[in-house]
């Protein structure tokens, strides 16, 4: 067992010089008492999703909250970290909010804290195709069947008009990316988590024909949000409020100095290329998380997905079972947003 749990875990530890360099005089909120447990387990998906550097780098701020034993889980049972959630092996996920909200109607016991980003989804087709509607009859790549951006493809075709389940015809190709899938010919559109989008610009590979930065409705909410077990949270809510708060800096340090989070990316393997990992920073709506409203975005998105059949839950239910603001909103005091 224990070589199992070895397998699964990348223990990040870092100087004191490091820690020193990106959190400067930050210490913890000596007001409030110390976290229940000093261990976090997170989530890491090396080279594959810059949307969420700001976990990979909020190492420092973690310890400066007084957590000592850092985890981040590489691979769990099932095929991406809201799965692993679910079965315990993870204490918090920085997941795609559908994925979330399929855990939450099936019944994991997990919890929604808080919007980390919008913002970060590109859907990149071939030249010949300018709206999603034009997907019709076409092939569009997908990494899983029921994968995370399977899912919010049949959201946002069903969205248009389109009948997801039988006017697009889905690829789904485990071992080649979307991308190399576009450049090969072999499909026709695909959505794209950073760096994918950023390295399709580099390679002047298709076109974006859809932008959850800028196009409404997708824009105006949450695409990421991070979730934690019902137990973490329950046994342990001054850890879970630290948690929260350490990952809300970090993702300000997002906006006010992307070029460090970028280059500390690259630098301790989490990222493939500086440049892509600096564009990505200024693509993400990472200042969303003070402004948009959580729990709006989760009925947009909960309404979505029952109206498609993905889950059966209603809007409420899904709310009320699987979501807990009072953290948010008690960090939002405490730093005035």
């Amino acid at each position: 067992m224990q070589s199992i749990q070895n397998r699964r875990r990348f223990l990040t530890s870092l100087t004191a010089a490091g820690a020193a360099g990106l959190v400067g005089r930050s210490t913890p909120s000596w007001a409030e008492p110390p976290p229940e447990t000093a261990t976090v387990r997170l989530p890491v998906f090396y080279k594959i999703s810059d949307c969420q550097l700001p976990e990979y780098i909020a190492t420092e701020l973690l310890r400066a909250e007084g957590f000592t034993d850092i985890q981040f889980v590489a691979s769990g049972t099932g095929p991406d970290s809201p799965d692993w959630l679910a079965h315990g092996e993870l204490d918090f996920d920085w997941p795609f909010l559908p994925a979330a909200i399929r855990s939450i109607d099936s019944g994991a016991p997990i919890k929604v804290l808080a919007g980390m980003h919008s913002g970060c989804l590109e859907l990149i087709a071939d030249k010949s195709i300018r709206s999603v509607l034009q997907l019709k009859g076409r092939r569009v790549g997908i990494d899983i069947t029921n994968g995370t951006p399977h899912e919010l493809l049949i959201i946002m075709a069903a969205y248009v008009g389109l009948d997801p389940f039988n006017d697009i015809h889905w690829v789904a190709n485990p071992d080649l990316s979307p991308l190399e899938l576009l450049a090969q010919g072999k499909i026709d559109a695909f959505l794209g988590i950073p760096p994918l989008p950023q390295e399709a610009r580099g390679r002047k590979l298709g076109h974006v024909i859809l932008n959850t930065s800028i196009d409404h409705p997708w824009s105006q909410y949450y695409c990421c949000m991070l979730t934690s077990t019902a137990d973490y949270v329950n046994r342990y809510p001054v850890a879970t409020k630290r948690v929260l708060r350490a990952l809300l800096k970090a993702v300000d340090l997002c906006v006010s100095d992307p070029e460090r989070v970028a280059r500390l990316a690259v630098e301790r393997g989490f990222a493939s290329r500086y440049d892509y990992a600096l564009q990505a920073m200024r693509d993400v709506r990472y200042d969303a998380w003070r402004d948009y409203d959580a729990e709006d975005s989760m009925r947009f998105y909960a309404l979505r997905m029952q109206e498609t059949g993905i889950t059966k839950a209603s809007p409420q239910k899904i709310i009320a079972a699987g979501t807990d603001w009072s953290f948010l909103n008690e960090i939002k005091r405490e730093l005035k947003t």
